[in-house]
C-alpha cells in the first residue's frame, strides 16, 4: 500500500467557487435543502459546508470525476473515506466506488467498543478502534477506584460518564442542531419533539443502517435502538408506517450529535484519566483484559486484515505518546492523587477570579504531565480550544475572553513558579520512566499485529502533540533523515531516537520476512502483565504492559531464535523469565532462525 487519497464526500463548499453550488440546477439536485426552509444539511456545525445527495448517480459521477481518473491511472493507491456516516446510504456508495474501479477503500468509522463493522465492501477502517484497544491495554485497572474517588474529589461530580455524555449530548440537540430536529419533525409531526429530541441523544453508537427501502433492519441495529422510547423505535426499525426520508434523516442527524456532543464536548469535561477520551474511545471502560485485545486482533486477522493500525491521526485529542504517559498515571495512584493535592495547594495564589476552576486546573495537570515538556505558547493555544470545547465557562460561540485570559495567565505564571516546577518535574520524570516504555510498547504492538500500521507524520520520533494545530504543524524531515542516517551507520539508540529505531528494525523485519505477518496470530499465555503472541510461527512478540512484568514466565515456542532489536541468537526450550526477554525499551521481538 502507498498513497491513499483522503476523500470527504458528503459535504462540499456552500459558495459560489464551487461550480456545483454555483450551477443553480446542479445545486438543487446535488445537495441536500430542506424544502421548506431552503437551509441546506451542514458539515457539523460548519455553516458553509453543504450535504452532497451521493445516492444520486449523476451527483456520485461528477463529484467523483477526478478521484476515480486518479485510482484508474494509478496515481493513488487506494481512498480513505471521512464520515461515511453522514451519508443516506453508505453501503450503497461503498458498493458504487467498488464498481468503479476502487478496490482500496478504508473508511473513517468510529466504532464503539464492541461495535461490528457492518459488511461494507471495503479494505478496513482507519483503525481507531486499535487506537483505544492499545492504549487500554497499558492502564492498569488497579487504579479504577483510586482515580475516580481523585477525580470526584476534585470535579465534585459523581456521575458516570454516559450520564456527562447524554447531557451533552442534548445540548447539542437543543442547540447547535436545532434546526435538523425541526426538519425532522415536519417529516412525522405525530411524534413528540421531547421524544425526538431525547433519540437522537440516546443513541449509543454513531448511527444505525437501517434501509428504508429493502426493509433491512439488521440485529446490530435493534441493538442500538433499543433504549430509546417504544415509538420511535418501532419508526426506526420500519415497525410502524413512515416516510423513508424520516428514518434517512434521522439516521444522517445522528453522527453529529454523537461527534460534538462527546467527542468535541463531553471529552473535554470528563476527566477521570484523559488517555481514554479520545476518537471512539469510551472513557468508562477504564482499560481492557488481554483476552479482548486478542480478541480484537484475531477478528482482525479473519475479517479485515488489511485495516489500518493507528496511535495517531489529524483528529486526535493526544498523540500516543502522551496517551502512554497518562495511562501510566492508573499504575501510581496514590503517587499521582499526593502530587496533585500538593499542586492545587501551590497554586492557589496564582487564581484569580476563579479561573482556572478545579476541573480546568485537573485537566491541565493531566496534560502538562503527559506531554511535557510543552512551551507555554503551545499550552495556552490548547487550553483556549479546550475550555471552548468544554462549554462550561466559555465557547465558541459565546467567548469568554476574561475567563480565558485568566487561564492564559495561570498557565504562564506556572511557568516560572518554581514550587511547582520543582515538585512537577519531579514527578514527571517518574511518570516518563514508565509512559515513555508504555509508548515504545505500542509501536511494538502496532507494527505486529494483524493488519497495516499507520504511521502519522513526526510521529517516527517521540512525538508529544496535543490536538490541532499541533497535530497539523511541518515536520522537521531533514532532523528525522539525520536521526535514521546515524542509526544506519551504527549508533547506539538513545532516548531520542528509540521509537525510531524501533520503527525502522520491525518495518525492516516485515519487508523482509513478509510471511509471518500473513499468517497466523497466536496469543500466548504470560498473565495480566505482560502481552505476547506468535506471528505465523516465526516472529514472536513480548511487551510489558504492567509494572512487575519482568517477573512473569513465558512458554516460549521451541527452537532457535534472533532478537530483532539486538541481534543476538538464543534458544527457547523451556519456561523463560519475561525479564531478560524486554531489555530497557519494555518489548522484545524474535524472529525464528532458519535450521542450516
Amino acid at each position: 500500500m502507498g498513497i491513499l487519497l483522503d476523500v470527504v464526500p458528503n459535504h462540499m463548499a456552500a459558495d459560489d467557487a464551487n461550480p456545483f453550488w454555483a450551477d443553480r440546477s446542479l445545486r438543487e439536485r446535488f445537495f441536500d435543502i430542506d424544502p421548506a426552509t431552503g437551509r441546506h444539511r451542514r458539515f457539523f456545525d460548519i455553516d458553509d459546508m453543504a450535504g452532497v445527495r451521493q445516492e444520486d448517480p449523476e451527483a456520485f459521477e461528477q463529484t467523483h470525476a477526478l478521484v476515480l481518473s486518479l485510482v484508474a491511472d494509478g496515481s493513488v493507491d487506494g481512498l480513505r473515506i471521512d464520515h461515511p456516516d453522514g451519508l443516506a446510504d453508505p453501503a450503497a456508495y461503498l458498493q458504487r466506488l467498488r464498481d468503479r474501479g476502487a478496490d482500496r477503500v478504508w473508511v473513517e468509522k468510529i466504532l464503539d467498543p464492541g461495535e461490528r463493522l457492518p459488511d461494507w465492501p471495503v479494505s478496513g477502517t482507519v483503525g481507531y478502534e486499535f487506537l483505544n484497544d492499545v492504549c487500554a491495554v497499558f492502564v492498569d485497572p488497579a487504579g479504577e477506584a483510586p482515580l475516580t474517588e481523585l477525580w470526584e474529589e476534585v470535579s465534585g461530580d459523581r456521575r458516570p460518564f454516559g450520564e456527562v455524555a447524554l447531557d451533552a449530548k442534548l445540548e447539542q440537540v437543543l442547540r447547535t442542531f436545532r434546526p435538523e430536529v425541526e426538519r425532522l419533525e415536519r417529516l412525522d409531526p405525530g411524534l413528540p419533539r421531547e421524544v425526538l429530541e431525547r433519540g437522537l441523544a440516546s443513541m449509543p453508537v454513531y448511527r444505525t443502517y437501517v434501509e428504508p427501502a429493502s426493509g433491512l433492519v439488521s440485529e446490530q441495529d435493534r441493538a442500538a435502538i433499543a433504549g430509546l422510547d417504544p415509538r420511535l423505535q418501532s419508526i426506526i426499525a420500519l415497525e410502524t408506517p413512515v416516510t423513508p426520508e424520516f428514518v434517512t434523516r434521522f439516521q444522517q442527524t445522528t453522527p453529529p450529535v454523537m461527534a460534538k456532543g462527546v467527542e468535541d464536548t463531553a471529552f473535554y469535561r470528563y476527566g477521570r484519566l484523559l488517555a481514554l477520551c479520545d476518537v471512539g474511545g469510551d472513557p468508562s471502560r477504564f482499560g481492557i483484559e488481554l483476552e479482548r485485545f486478542h480478541a480484537a486482533n484475531l477478528e482482525r486477522a479473519e475479517r479485515l486484515p488489511l485495516s489500518l493500525l493507528t496511535t495517531q491521526t489529524h483528529d486526535t485529542k493526544r498523540s500516543g505518546d502522551v496517551r502512554a504517559r497518562i495511562a501510566a498515571l492508573a499504575s501510581m495512584p496514590d503517587e499521582w492523587a499526593v502530587n496533585v493535592r500538593r499542586w492545587f495547594e501551590i497554586t492557589e495564589p496564582l487564581r484569580r477570579d476563579g479561573a482556572p476552576d478545579e476541573i480546568e486546573r485537573y485537566f491541565l495537570f493531566q496534560t502538562l504531565a503527559g506531554a511535557w515538556p510543552i512551551s507555554c505558547e503551545r499550552i495556552e493555544a490548547y487550553m483556549e480550544k479546550a475550555l471552548r470545547e468544554a462549554k462550561r465557562n466559555t465557547n465558541w460561540v459565546e467567548q469568554n475572553h476574561e475567563w480565558e485570559d485568566a487561564v492564559k495567565r495561570f498557565c504562564r505564571e506556572l511557568y516560572s513558579h518554581r514550587p511547582f516546577l520543582d515538585h512537577f518535574e519531579q514527578f514527571v520524570a517518574t511518570l516518563a520512566a514508565t509512559g515513555d516504555r508504555f509508548a515504545l510498547a505500542q509501536v511494538a504492538l502496532k507494527l505486529t499485529v494483524p493488519g497495516v500500521p499507520d504511521i502519522y507524520q513526526g510521529d517516527e520520533l517521540p512525538y508529544r502533540a496535543l490536538v490541532d494545530p499541533d497535530n497539523r504543524q511541518p515536520v522537521d524531515w531533514g532532523w528525522r533523515r539525520a536521526m535514521l542516517d546515524r542509526l544506519l551507520g551504527g549508533s547506539r539508540p538513545d532516548s531520542a531516537t528509540d521509537k525510531l529505531f524501533l520503527t525502522m528494525r520491525l518495518l525492516g523485519l516485515r519487508a523482509r520476512r513478509p510471511e509471518p505477518f500473513l499468517g497466523s496470530y497466536e496469543p500466548l499465555d504470560v498473565g495480566e502483565r505482560a502481552c505476547a503472541f506468535v506471528r505465523g510461527d516465526a516472529v514472536m512478540v513480548v511487551v510489558a504492559t504492567r509494572a512487575g512484568a519482568s517477573d512473569g514466565v513465558l512458554e516460549a515456542p521451541p527452537g532457535r531464535w534472533r532478537n530483532v532489536l539486538s541481534g543476538v541468537e538464543c534458544s527457547f526450550d523451556r519456561r523463560q523469565k519475561i525479564g531478560p526477554l524486554l531489555e530497557d525499551r519494555g518489548s522484545g521481538i524474535f524472529e525464528r532462525v532458519a535450521r542450516r
